[in-house]
């Protein structure tokens, strides 16, 4: 372990997010900070903490000169990147609060989180995001000023014609000014993260310096991190659970971070960067899991008997090194199994990983799995925007993937009415902006925060069992309000009754049940016995049914899509135990009558 050194700066030292910057450069000026591929060059470059000092005192200079005081919003639409850090970092600085958008937001949803933050700069990635944001925003007060980052022709005819906007080149002056460590209030506002709720718009979570930095060290208690450290960086950072993980916790302990290129190149830029720790959602290790399972059919029987064997020998002896089984006879195949099998696939993934965290939707067990008997230190964790966000994780050595791992240190859950987890600590909100019915809401009588997730406690694990709130949570982290949709879908005269499923997967799925008057009609149209139970599933319906579905849901985001529907024709009822008195579905009994046919929707592959 000598190679691997610690430099952790403490809460109390950084005191703001911006002064953890501060605290690091000082430690650290020429250590790399950020690594990045420049596509002009077409290669990669870094920068240390110095070099990006230099830069955040440039945009600090040119944020000063826009008659901002401390306290005001500004927002950031751009890809993971550098300057995503930068212009976080100076406006933080400055006193400033920070508000990020989703790039792949709808801009409806844009344009409402700015009005309601109230924010007056908005710095965007390039004129075409920006062409299709402002015809929502219209005439509407904010943002006042528009930077577009990546200077182009287009960005510079944009800028003519639109006073608000600048080009980000012509706006920045060639250097800024050396500033100091400011003295701030710790519990003072630093972000507003906009989240999805089950209806109405997305609702702003107010997380304080304190709260953050105080996730970020809890962290790195559980987890080890060095400052030899890479981490390779993918999901947007819009989603606090990046934010927190790779940015504010790596500039805590020193550890360099690299942007990926995109979700399509990933598996290149494992293979250049070669990171030590990953942060991801459940969908990307679902991915790679697919795509093993894909390479392995064309496989002759042996290898993949062998592949099996590895992952069975590789989980027996993760079992026993956690302490939870004793020694196995199939353990003496484990060092010719590792080599042969288990090495290969990690050298895909870089072969240096350390720790790979899955957070923000639950990781299937299977999947778990199989990448801890190949030997990946996978853990899953757990948490929301609400609580900066991580709520508890697995440690390396006491390491259950079926739960959502121990709570950080500093950190107090507790269940209580309908098995409702709950949570207190330094990293809990201090409430959503503009929402006091909301706020007053999350929180119990005596100060704990809701989470809307049922759950259980077993030897200091929580084990998350059910969702209180009706909200799904895709693999990939995305939440959909299904209520919203189903009301949607349900507005077709065809459609009697509908459920839009998802929960833990990589996509929508719906059970519909048919108006019974309109079927005849329907079932001839396509050549159909309405008598036939096997008319149900007739490929050309279903493909016209899902088409109806697709433009009924037009409105919604991207990641709203049903791709697989079931039909049926008995109602659901009071009777039938479908429905409870006040005619609302019952999620779980619809569930299990169509358990078969979900698990067909899910099986079939496009």
């Amino acid at each position: 372990m000598n190679r691997w050194s610690e430099d952790l700066i403490s809460v109390e030292r950084a005191s703001t997010l911006d002064g953890l910057f501060h605290q690091r450069l000082r430690r650290s000026p020429d250590r790399a900070a950020y690594q990045w591929f420049d596509r002009t060059s077409e290669s990669w470059r870094s920068i240390s903490w110095r070099e990006t000092a230099d830069q955040i005192a440039r945009w600090r200079a040119a944020l000063s000169a826009e008659a901002l005081s401390p306290g005001d919003r500004v927002a950031m639409l751009l890809r993971n990147c550098t300057e995503w850090v930068i212009f976080d970092q100076a406006a933080l600085s400055l006193g400033l609060i920070t508000v990020p958008l989703y790039t792949d937001d709808r801009a409806d949803n844009a344009a409402h989180i700015l009005q309601d933050a109230d924010c007056k700069v908005l710095l965007i990635q390039d004129a075409n995001r920006w062409k299709r944001l402002a015809p929502a925003i219209g005439e509407a007060l904010y943002p006042e000023r528009v930077v577009i980052l990546e200077d182009s022709e287009q960005s510079r005819r944009v800028a003519t014609y639109d006073e608000r906007v600048v080009v980000a080149t012509n706006w920045l002056p060639e250097h800024g000014e050396p500033w100091a460590q400011r003295d701030a209030d710790p519990n003072s506002l630093a972000t507003i993260v906009y989240t999805s709720g089950t209806t109405g718009r997305p609702k702003g979570v107010m997380l304080s310096h304190l709260n953050i930095l105080a996730n970020a060290h809890a962290s790195v208690t559980m987890l080890d991190v060095y400052q030899e450290d890479v981490f390779l960086s993918f999901l947007p950072l819009s989603h606090m659970l990046e934010r927190m993980g790779s940015y504010y916790l790596p500039m805590m302990t020193g550890s360099t971070v690299a942007y990926a290129r995109s979700i399509n190149q990933l598996a290149e830029d494992l293979q250049t960067i070669r990171p030590s720790v990953i942060i991801a959602v459940p969908r990307v290790f679902e991915r790679v899991y697919q795509r093993i399972q894909d390479q392995l059919e064309g496989r002759p029987k042996l290898l993949r008997s062998l592949f099996k064997l590895a992952v069975r020998v590789g989980w027996i002896d993760f079992e026993r090194r956690q302490g939870r089984r004793g020694w196995h006879p199939l353990l003496l195949l484990w060092p010719w199994l590792r080599r042969k099998v288990a090495r290969p696939v990690l050298e895909r993934l870089g072969g240096r990983l350390r720790a790979a965290v899955s957070g923000g939707a639950p990781l299937p067990f299977g999947v778990a799995q199989l990448f801890i008997g190949l030997e990946l230190p996978l853990v899953q964790g757990y948490g929301l925007t609400e609580t900066s966000p991580v709520v508890a994780v697995n440690p390396l050595e006491d390491n259950r993937p079926e739960s959502v791992g121990i709570p950080l240190r500093g950190i107090q859950v507790r269940i209580g009415a309908d098995d409702e987890l709950q949570v207190k600590g330094p990293c809990n909100t201090l409430g959503y902006w503009n929402n006091h019915v909301a706020t007053a809401r999350m929180f119990t009588a005596d100060g704990w925060l809701r989470t809307g997730d049922q759950a259980r406690i077993d030897d200091r694990h929580v084990y998350i069992t059910g969702r209180l709130k009706d909200i799904l949570v895709l693999s990939n982290g995305e939440k959909v309000p299904p209520a919203d949709m189903e009301m949607t879908i349900g507005l077709d005269p065809l459609v009697e009754q509908v459920l839009v499923l998802g929960e833990g997967r990589s996509y929508l799925t719906a059970i519909m049940v048919l108006n019974n008057d309109l079927w005849p009609g329907l079932a001839s149209e396509y050549g159909l016995d309405p008598n036939r139970s096997e008319s149900l599933s007739d490929p050309h319906l279903l493909r016209d049914i899902l088409k109806r579905i697709r433009d009924a849901l037009a409105d919604f985001p991207g990641y709203a899509k049903v791709r697989r529907v079931t039909l049926a024709l008995e109602p659901w009822t009071i009777e039938n135990a479908m429905l409870t008195p006040t005619m609302k579905v019952k999620r779980n009994q619809v569930l299990e009558q169509y358990k078969d046919a979900v698990e067909q929707m899910y099986a079939e592959h496009h």
